[in-house]
């Protein structure tokens, strides 16, 4: 067993490496990771500024009058490309929720975190858009590493007076971007052109939000991917070992070692040494944005970037050696016994999410344009009038594709008539709720046990017709 151990300044320090953003004594280790320009890193930057790119224009390009993306909390409506869901579409939200989490199982299954690496908008945004500005300004990795461990100076601060001020006009427009999801950007700029003390609220909520996107990538960075999200966690549970991730191949690259002068010659002449084909030169640890040493196999904090593999494949090419000592492949692939794209974890995920996907397209077909609630109001639960039963009731009613006159009409039982209180035809706003009073007759004869079963009809001006049931109260067989 490994005993704890003191460093010179009394702290007790783990016997093991327990994060790689951590040192011995728990304290925050700073990454300084090497820029490896690759085939993958230029893939990924073609896939990072795209996603950039729709993350800004979504909340701008309108689809049938309303934003790409559009999550209206205050109204509670969720808009996607046109097609907007209601809190009252309880089935549908939950369903496309449950979609998302699908697609995660099965890409998770398929390709580890692939997301992680090449959509993620930490990944994205901190690989792409904040270290290029810090590489710009504050110059190279192993530079800036020792700027920041020497003392304050004039050149030290101008930089980081420099790059924090372009990081925090930065972190305003990802702000201002991220919360017109859910204010629109017609809100946002109405209330920016006011004065502050006019929306308080929203000053407060924007300060709040820059400031934690300012801190994210400026300060917390790796250690979101590491110590933060869930996601890491998940992936123990979601890959197999036949799950294609970021691998090092040790039948490969075993033993490793460094060459001298007279070992290079002799691998160039054709003579094999006892060493494999990495190098140990370290460049796959000094390249990696989570700061893991790649060859000691999948760890929780790799996040599947191909960093690594850009950064090893140079080597190989540098020293006459093939590419591909740490690539895409899966742990059962490395041991000689092939690719399975078709296995039990797989199969359940694919079926699972298929049928989810065909359930949501079939609510959805299904989902009716005129949405009915039909509610009793808080009385007397019901009114003999001579021959009739009277129930007082409140429908609630929502057009969700246009604006509409409707008219509300009892079918069932025969001999029941509805009297709708304030003016008809009813006027509905496309995809407002709108409130109605109403007082129900129904014969007295037509209840059995003091219920009866109504049905309602809403028909609107354009020939729609909804249907909905409600079970209406009165006197029981033996009551007067």
């Amino acid at each position: 067993m490994n005993a704890e151990k003191s460093n010179a300044h009394g702290i007790v320090e783990s016997p093991e490496e327990v994060l790689s953003t951590l040192s011995a004594d728990g304290k925050r280790r700073w990454l300084y990771p090497v820029l490896s320009v690759g085939k993958f890193w230029k893939s990924r930057r073609v896939v990072g500024w795209f996603f950039i790119l729709i993350f800004t224009l979504f909340p701008i390009i309108k689809v049938d009058g309303k934003p790409a993306i559009f999550l209206d909390l205050l109204h509670r409506e969720f808009t996607f490309f046109g097609l907007t869901l209601y809190s009252t579409d309880t089935i549908l939200l939950m369903l496309f929720l449950l979609l998302i989490l699908g697609a995660v199982f099965v890409g998770t299954a398929l390709l580890g975190r692939v997301w992680c690496g090449w959509g993620c908008p930490q990944t994205v945004y901190l690989e792409f858009v904040f270290r290029p500005i810090e590489r710009l300004i504050e110059g190279r990795e192993m530079k800036r590493k020792r700027r920041d461990e020497g003392p304050m100076n004039f050149d030290k601060a101008w930089r980081k007076v420099l790059k924090y001020s372009i990081y925090l006009v930065i972190a305003l427009g990802l702000a201002h971007t991220f919360v017109a999801y859910f204010v629109s950007w017609e809100s946002l700029l109405l209330w920016v052109r006011q004065p502050p003390q006019d929306n308080w609220a929203f000053f407060v909520m924007m300060a709040m939000t820059t400031g934690l996107i300012l801190f994210d990538f400026a300060f917390f960075r790796e250690q979101m991917c590491t110590l933060a999200c869930p996601y890491a966690r998940l992936q123990s549970v979601l890959i197999d070992s036949d799950s294609m991730i970021v691998s090092y191949d040790p039948s490969r690259g075993e033993p490793r070692g460094r060459r001298n002068r007279k070992q290079r010659k002799e691998e160039k002449a054709g003579i094999k040494l006892n060493l494999g084909d990495c190098i140990d030169c370290g460049a796959c640890v000094r390249t990696c944005p989570t700061g893991i040493d790649i060859r000691d196999g999948l760890q929780m904090e790799c996040i599947g970037c191909t960093q690594c593999m850009d950064a090893c494949d140079a080597i190989m090419i540098g020293v006459d050696k093939p590419v591909g000592l740490i690539r895409y492949t899966s742990e059962n692939i490395l041991e000689g016994k092939g690719a399975k794209l078709l296995r039990p974890r797989t199969v359940i995920y694919g079926v699972l999410w298929t049928a989810l996907l065909i359930s949501f397209v079939s609510v959805l077909m299904g989902r009716s344009t005129i949405d009915i609630d039909v509610g009793r109001e808080v009385n007397v639960p019901y009114m003999a009038m001579g021959d009739g039963i009277g129930n007082n009731l409140r429908f609630r009613l929502q057009d969700r594709e246009q604006d509409s006159q409707v008219e509300i009409k009892v079918v069932e039982p025969e001999g029941a008539e509805i009297r709708v209180i304030g003016a008809t035809p009813i006027e509905l706003k496309r995809g407002r709720h709108t409130r109605i009073g109403s007082f129900v007759t129904v014969p007295r004869e037509a209840f059995e046990d003091g219920n009866v079963s109504a049905l309602f009809e809403v028909r609107s001006d354009d020939g729609r017709v909804e249907q909905a049931r409600f079970n209406l109260i009165g006197p029981s067989g033996d009551s007067e």
